[in-house]
């Protein structure tokens, strides 16, 4: 079963996503918090495989709760996922560079809800669609210059390549295309990248993809 926590401060949301999320038979929301700081309470006590998080809510906002889920070891298998109202929203960008594994927005279709939370437990991010690709472009381009690339320096020619598509969007299956090899040997590609440069989820290694300069937003369709 993949535990689901949320967090909302608007209760007919909430309601809205546990009637979908319960009605599924993998699927088992253990809680629910209408504040950042109840929902850091109920996550250490419940110990979920997933986090819906709204970024605005009174006491603790989402995104300073992400911060503080991410930077504490015995919660490094909780799998945030931001929920917006905009699809461009101005803290979204700052979300994943805190370590969420990607972002929805409220309004987004009940079977996108559904893959998106199987997907980040199975370790995946929402970074594939168009839409999401753009986000991260834009604010990428506000964001400071790219700093040194010396990190980039422990992977293989083939890692930072493999890099690169992920941070220009691509799935495993696509980046076995662009390479010709197998989706198992692209994935373990990515995985020791993950693990060589110390990114928590696949969302994390593409903003480092952007941060090092390795991705420039204007590379992308």
């Amino acid at each position: 079963m993949i535990r689901v926590l949320l967090a909302d401060d608007q209760v007919l949301v909430r309601a809205g996503f546990r009637a979908l999320l319960d009605a599924q038979r993998d699927i088992d929301v253990v809680g629910e918090a209408a504040d950042g700081e109840q929902a850091l309470r109920q996550i250490r006590e419940l110990a979920p495989d997933a986090v819906l998080m709204d970024i605005r809510m009174p006491v603790l906002d989402g995104l300073a709760a992400t911060r503080r889920i991410t930077a504490d070891p015995t919660l490094a298998d909780v799998k945030v996922v931001i929920l917006t109202t905009f699809e461009l929203d101005e803290y979204v960008f700052e979300a994943i560079r805190a370590g969420a594994s990607g972002f929805l927005v409220k309004d987004t279709e009940p079977a996108e809800l559904l893959r998106a939370v199987r997907a980040v437990v199975a370790g995946d991010a929402l970074l594939s669609p168009g839409v999401t690709r753009r986000l991260i472009a834009e604010f990428a381009a506000r964001s400071k210059q790219p700093a040194a690339a010396a990190a980039l320096d422990q992977l293989t020619e083939r890692e930072r390549e493999v890099m690169a598509l992920v941070g220009m969007g691509l799935s495993n299956e696509e980046i076995a295309r662009r390479l010709v090899v197998s989706p198992l040997t692209a994935k373990t590609h990515v995985s020791r990248a993950m693990v060589k440069l110390g990114a928590r989820d696949r969302a994390q290694l593409v903003v480092m993809a952007y941060e090092s300069g390795l991705v420039r937003p204007g590379w992308l369709g």
